[in-house]
């Protein structure tokens, strides 16, 4: 079923042990009340990333809600799902923008990822989904996801953090408080709180306290004599001086209605390159999301799980080539399907078409944009973190063994040269580095390895023997309860 919905019971809330499946929905008022909730969930990172990238956050929200309908009718509705910007892109877009490509070279990027995301979901499509794991193991998932996240401590420390250290600090501790005293739906827009309370908090001090001395990247430019220039770069750098917290100007001349700013997209080399890291960490979430879906509502989602690759893919391209974000399903609307056990995809309908109408609203994506920097200082400490742990998290849920030097070795080396954004340089004007000379190091250096390694019971594990030299997994008899094993 595409668009047309059952009508649950008497379309109340359902009962004890009940769900609403994707192709039924409750009473209309009900599921606009849910996508609304759909809306606020996905809310806080669908804008906090576009800020971060430097893209409009108007234009990312109204392409949100678009990929999003596309989406639904791509998978044909078996997937509820709502496509916000996706984090995978970020560090990409810091190294393309440190090099100095533009807006439109960004997207550019993006685009070409998209394209290839695209691809590689009709590819599983057809062949199944098991190539994912033949191509991209557990062990070289999680290393590109955590090389992508951590990566971006550079543009913590570099960029917002030095704006305002305090504001960073408070809304930091804000919003790990959030995190960890909050239960259910609020805990999940724990970023969105943080980013509510530095905003009033900025405000609040530039009130009592006054304007701030710091640098603001791209203004107060000054060469080395002190004067005016135009361009940053080494001769021509960011200075501090004196200034509000937030600046409403651009909210006070922000229309109440009206189209986002477009552009094209501009295509080189070396931003692709940096850019296509990021489809791996899109297929292991999309995947990742379609799993948890089909855990959740008892359906047999692997024939869908090619399309939902793709459809993803399909609007990123469609995003990207008017100037947007890149897209990616969200967990953070798994927490709501999860909580309410409604996966009705009219409520994704109904959000999506929200989505839309707030991005035809200049003004409220002025205020988003005028965001300060000390705010998003303390956010992207908890955002960048959280995306490279997710590397972890996967590493664990596999059971990843890192006593095999297999296994071991190109993961450290990856993500070094990645946090490292280590630069290797092939040409004069075709140099890899960071991110994307991070995953190609981890993914041809597992598979090299792992086609040459020697044959098993042949030695052991730089840190100690492997479960697969030793038949099993290493156990510690002095150190464990019977019946415990680690890995």
């Amino acid at each position: 079923m595409v668009i047309g919905w059952r009508l649950h019971g008497d379309g109340r809330t359902p009962p004890p042990g009940e769900v609403v499946r994707p192709d039924e929905r409750l009473s209309w008022p009900r599921t606009a009340g849910i996508g609304a909730q759909h809306v606020v969930a996905m809310f806080g990172a669908t804008f906090v990333f576009p800020v971060v990238m430097g893209l409009d956050p108007n234009l990312a929200i109204m392409m949100s809600g678009v990929a999003t309908v596309l989406f639904l009718l791509i998978v044909g509705g078996q997937v509820p799902s709502y496509l916000g910007t996706s984090a995978s892109f970020v560090g990409a877009v810091a190294a393309i923008r440190a090099a100095g490509g533009d807006s439109a070279t960004v997207t550019g990027a993006i685009l070409v990822a998209g394209l290839v995301l695209a691809g590689a979901g009709v590819l599983i499509h057809f062949v199944g989904g098991d190539v994912i794991h033949r191509i991209f193991p557990p062990v070289v998932t999680g290393a590109v996801v955590m090389l992508i996240g951590f990566n971006l401590a550079p543009v913590v420390a570099t960029v917002y953090w030095p704006q305002d250290q305090w504001v960073a600090l408070a809304t930091l501790a804000f919003a790990v408080l959030c995190a960890v005293l909050l239960r259910g739906f609020w805990a999940r827009i724990t970023i969105l709180l943080a980013l509510v309370f530095g905003y009033v908090l900025s405000w609040v001090l530039d009130k009592v306290v006054g304007s701030i001395t710091s640098v603001l990247p791209g203004q107060n430019l000054l060469d080395a004599s002190g004067r005016p220039c135009a361009a940053e770069g080494p001769y021509c750098v960011a200075t501090p001086f004196a200034h509000d917290r937030v600046d409403f100007s651009g909210v006070e001349s922000a229309s109440w209605f009206g189209f986002p700013s477009l552009h094209g997209p501009d295509f080189k080399t070396s931003a692709i390159l940096l850019a296509l890291p990021a489809v791996i960490a899109l297929i292991a979430e999309n995947t990742g999301h379609v799993k948890a879906v089909s855990a959740m509502t008892g359906d047999d989602l692997d024939p869908v799980l090619g399309r939902a690759i793709a459809a993803d893919g399909v609007g990123t391209v469609l995003a990207s080539s008017v100037g947007g974000s890149p897209t990616t399903t969200y967990a953070e609307n798994i927490g709501v399907m999860a909580a309410t056990r409604i996966y009705s995809t009219a409520a994704y309908y109904v959000a999506a078409a929200v989505a839309i109408l707030f991005g035809l609203c200049p003004k409220f994506g002025a205020l988003v944009a005028a965001t300060p920097g000390g705010v998003l200082g303390g956010i992207t400490v908890v955002l960048y973190g959280m995306i490279g742990l997710l590397g972890a998290k996967i590493w664990v849920e596999n059971r990843v063994d890192f006593a095999d030097p297999v296994n071991l070795v190109p993961v450290a080396a990856a993500i070094i040269l990645a946090i490292g954004n280590v630069t290797l340089q092939i040409t004069d004007d075709f140099p890899l580095q960071g991110i994307a000379l991070g995953t190609i190091a981890v993914l041809l250096g597992y598979h090299v390895l792992n086609a040459v390694r020697r044959p098993s019971g042949s030695g052991g594990g730089i840190i100690a023997p492997s479960e697969k030299e030793i038949g099993g997994p290493v156990r510690h008899p002095k150190k464990e309860a019977p019946g415990t094993e680690t890995g």
